[in-house]
Order: structure tokens, then C-alpha cells, then sequence
């Protein structure tokens, strides 16, 4: 059997663009390896703080991550996505750029959430910083308007922890600071479902769902579907087994 090389890292078909950053990634953090059923391969992206991304609301570092998009799909990965929802602000220049199919943001996934909920019923969006979440970063990823948002700012420990990119946290008080906050998107009788835009929600999307009652969207299950289609099951067809 002959078979055909050409990249130098095979395996591992989702490159993730990483902020830089110090705050702890426990299980279930897209930033943490072991989180995912598939190998991965990361990219940081030097000086991209979550300060800088998520506050600072700028375009200034949209040449970095097209250098480090670049890197990883030339190592060999077959799809980027990113480790913050409010890099949707570069999701049409990334993907003009980089050539590859491209997911920089969970809030991509609303529009579809909707399409799935019944009549009367739309998804919120769970936000670490409504403050900083801009109608730009929201047409990026073609979220309806006037969609519902809440956000962990004013909590006790999470925006503050990740975007501050603290050594340590208090993983209670982060996992309140979600609860709490979708527990407050949830009073509204119209939202069906969550979608959390921040990737580092992640860990507590089960204790969301319980509290709720509400599916609960992510950007892991996004890449989850993302990456089943740049690497497709093989089944064997009845010709085909033994």
C-alpha cells in the first residue's frame, strides 16, 4: 500500500488559536488538552491577552492571529477555530486569510439554535462581558438582533479571574458566577436555550443545564461538529467486512 505525505503533523485536524494568557484551564477548557476526544494542536498567540481581545475591542492584533493561523495550517491541520467567542470580530478576515474552513466563535451557532427551538422560543447568549460585547462582534457572527444577553460581570470571581488572567481562581465561585447569570437569562420565558460565548464556560455548561433546565451550546459542542467533518467516521460498508 502506497500512501501520500505533504504536511509535516497529521492526527490532529483542529488548530486552535490561543490568547495569551495565565488564568487556570481545568478540564473542560478548550485551553486544556485531556478535554477533548480527538488530538488538537495549539497555537498561541503572543501578547492576544484577554484584556486586550475582549476589552480592548480592537482589530490591532488581527495580523498576529493571520501569522499564527498561517503556522498551524501549515504544520497541518485541516480547520482553525479560537479560544475566545469575541474573536467573531475576525471570522471573514481569517477565513479570506487562511484558506481553511474557520470557526472563531461559539455565538456562530445562535442562528442555528434558533432554527432547532419551536415557535416562541430562542436561544440567550451567556457572555463573560456584556459591556464589551459589540453589535460588530455580533453581525460577525450572524447573531439575530436583538438577542438576549447576560453576562458573569458583577460576579464574584469569573470575568474577573479569566480576563485579568489570574494565577488562581475559585472554581465555586466561577461555577455560581455561571449559574447565577443564566439563571437570570432563563427568567425570560421566551429564551429555549443558552448559548455560552465564552470558551472557558465550558466546565460549567452541566451545572447551567441542570439549574435551568435549558440545552446548553458551547463552543465545545460546536467543535465537536466542526471537527467530525474534516475528519469523517470511516463505517465499513456491507462489501467491506469481513
Amino acid at each position: 500500500m502506497r500512501v501520500k505525505g505533504g504536511k509535516p503533523l497529521y492526527g490532529a485536524s483542529v488548530g486552535i488559536l490561543m490568547l495569551d494568557a495565565r488564568f487556570p484551564r481545568i478540564f473542560g477548557d478548550m485551553g486544556n488538552a485531556l478535554t477533548w476526544p480527538f488530538p488538537v494542536h495549539y497555537k498561541i498567540v503572543r501578547n492576544a491577552s484577554p484584556d486586550l481581545v475582549v476589552r480592548g475591542q480592537t482589530k490591532n492584533m488581527l495580523k498576529n492571529f493571520i501569522e499564527a493561523g498561517r503556522e498551524l495550517v501549515a504544520d497541518g491541520v485541516d480547520g482553525i477555530t479560537t479560544n475566545c467567542g469575541f474573536l467573531a470580530l475576525y471570522q471573514e478576515e481569517l477565513s479570506h486569510a487562511l484558506h481553511v474552513p474557520v470557526a472563531t466563535s461559539s455565538l456562530m451557532q445562535v442562528a442555528m439554535v434558533n432554527s432547532l427551538l419551536p415557535t416562541g422560543k430562542k436561544a440567550g447568549i451567556l457572555t463573560i462581558s456584556a459591556s464589551s460585547l459589540t453589535p460588530a462582534h455580533l453581525a460577525a457572527a450572524g447573531v439575530p438582533d436583538n438577542t438576549p444577553i447576560a453576562t458573569t460581570e458583577g460576579g464574584q470571581e469569573f470575568t474577573r479571574a479569566i480576563l485579568d488572567s489570574e494565577a488562581e481562581m475559585d472554581i465555586a465561585a466561577a461555577r455560581r458566577d455561571n449559574i447565577d447569570a443564566a439563571l437570570q437569562l432563563a427568567k425570560d420565558p421566551s429564551i429555549g436555550a443558552i448559548v455560552l460565548e465564552c470558551t472557558n464556560m465550558v466546565p460549567y455548561a452541566a451545572a447551567i443545564r441542570a439549574a435551568t433546565g435549558l440545552p446548553v451550546f458551547s463552543i465545545y459542542n460546536f467543535i465537536l461538529w466542526f471537527q467530525a467533518s474534516l475528519s469523517p467516521r470511516a463505517f465499513a460498508l456491507p462489501s467491506e467486512e469481513g
